[in-house]
């Protein structure tokens, strides 16, 4: 009998069919189970060693990695080092970013990572979330029947570009809105009400067009869009970058959020704070998380830019127990490597023989040097640290790290462990993104091994 939990159920005996390879599939682990030859439609996932039916709905592997996981521990541990064959090393993972996919969510949880939520992904569910009303609906799609009768004609184009020199408006096209980028959404918004003369001056001359210019509701409804959304723009494509740290920022934009771009104004149209209060509410909920928060915390306390300033009060005393209880870790891993290079350049012997300084007869060497006992040092180490001033706010932190990592050697290891975490997974998007241009329907012939290697050349060069 199958345990509590166990999603797998004996397949039925007698004379057994040859297993064919799943269609198209992308994951090792598929490489662990098959399915009957007359299974034209590929329904019942086999295991090829003890031949039981697992259930993998829509092709989800979550419960492919737990059947070998528990009943074929050498095939799961085989499985392991494949993927340790993209030289990943487990015990050097700090996080990893994902979006909010159920199987990556899973195994993360299984093989116990620590796991970030794209900001990015977070956002644009936020966002979907608070257009869920039925004024929204309506002005939306009138807006899209507005672009699509402008994209598919070419007078209209014409007629448009007329209009907007008569007018003195900006010769923009209209923008279509994408389903998967809420950015879409408000650019698509943006350039309807910047054109609005223009738009009113082509449709108002044709009469059966004239139904599709939005209403004076529909426009106050596509401004108050447009004035709770335009904000958020910036931040989304600064925190997708990866040229910079970006981490850090996720607890001061939240806090930026709360405290004046998503703030309720009275001002404002009941519309735009009834957006604003539904974005900020559903991010709060997804980053209250415990563990996402400390991550985040250290994240900002490491940076010079921004320090504690982000951390709750209640939270302060446990992040700086925290950095000190990793600064303590840190000491059996031998001296830190920080300056060692520098160093070496100062020990080298100089070639030309130099006449003796002063201050040369009161050089102390490293071994010399009054030590402390190891809790002090690191005391004293991370209150150095968060007192001395602050970076500013657009300089590069990891430039600031690499100046002071003989000052603070300890924290300097620590900021090059978390610095590194992306906020969004949009780096790895665009590799994806790139792997697709490269191999193509004139291309698929091309090997692994050169696809990695145009891969790499498209984003280093």
């Amino acid at each position: 009998m199958s345990g509590a939990g166990d999603t797998s159920a004996l397949a039925p005996t007698g004379d057994e069919e040859p297993l064919v390879p799943r269609e198209a599939a992308k994951s090792t682990v598929w490489s662990f189970f098959g399915f009957r030859a007359s299974d034209i439609d590929q329904k019942d996932v086999i295991c090829k060693e003890c031949h039981r039916v697992v259930s993998a709905p829509k092709g989800n592997t979550t419960n492919l990695f737990n059947h070998l996981k528990t009943h074929h521990k050498q095939k799961y541990d085989e499985l392991r080092e494949a993927l340790a064959s993209w030289s990943l090393r487990e015990e050097k993972q700090v996080c990893i970013t994902t979006d909010n996919g159920s199987n990556v969510i899973k195994a993360a949880s299984l093989n116990k990572w620590m796991r970030l939520q794209c900001f990015g992904h977070r956002l644009h569910l936020a966002i979907e979330n608070a257009m869920k009303d039925p004024r929204i609906d309506r002005a939306v799609g009138i807006c899209k029947k507005l672009v699509s009768s402008f994209s598919y004609s070419w007078r209209r184009k014409k007629e448009l570009a007329r209009a907007q020199k008569e007018l003195k408006l900006p010769e923009h096209g209209l923008k279509t809105e994408c389903p998967t980028r809420w950015g879409s959404r408000q650019a698509m918004i943006e350039r309807v009400l910047e054109q609005h003369k223009a738009i009113s001056q082509v449709l108002s001359s044709d009469r059966k067009s004239r139904h599709l210019l939005p209403s004076w509701q529909d426009t106050e409804i596509l401004e108050a869009i447009y004035k709770s959304l335009h904000p958020l723009t910036e931040f989304t494509d600064a925190l997708s970058s990866e040229k910079y740290v970006s981490v850090s920022f996720v607890k001061p934009v939240l806090h930026l959020f709360t405290s004046s771009i998503l703030k309720v104004n009275d001002d404002d149209p009941e519309l735009t704070n009834t957006i604003k209060t539904k974005i900020l509410t559903y991010l709060e909920e997804k980053y209250k998380d415990p563990e996402t928060q400390d991550l985040l915390n250290l994240a900002s306390a490491l940076d010079p830019r921004f320090k504690l300033r982000y951390t709750s009060e209640d939270r302060v005393a446990p992040i700086q127990a925290r950095l000190m209880s990793e600064m303590a870790a840190s000491l059996s891993m031998g001296p830190s490597d920080g300056g060692t290079a520098d160093r070496a350049e100062d020990d080298a012997p100089s070639t030309s023989k130099k006449k003796k300084t002063l201050g040369s007869f009161f050089k102390i060497t490293e071994r010399a040097r009054p030590t402390h006992p190891p809790q002090q040092a690191l005391a004293t180490e991370l209150q150095s640290y968060l007192q001395c001033a602050d970076l500013d706010s657009e300089e590069n932190p990891l430039d600031w790290w690499r100046e002071h990592q003989r000052v603070y050697p300890r924290l300097s290891k620590l900021a090059k462990k978390y610095l590194g975490i992306p906020a969004t997974s949009a780096p790895s998007e665009r590799v994806f993104s790139t792997g697709g241009n490269i191999v193509t329907c004139l291309r698929s012939s091309l090997k692994p091994e050169s696809v990695d290697r145009l891969v790499f050349l498209a984003k280093n060069l």
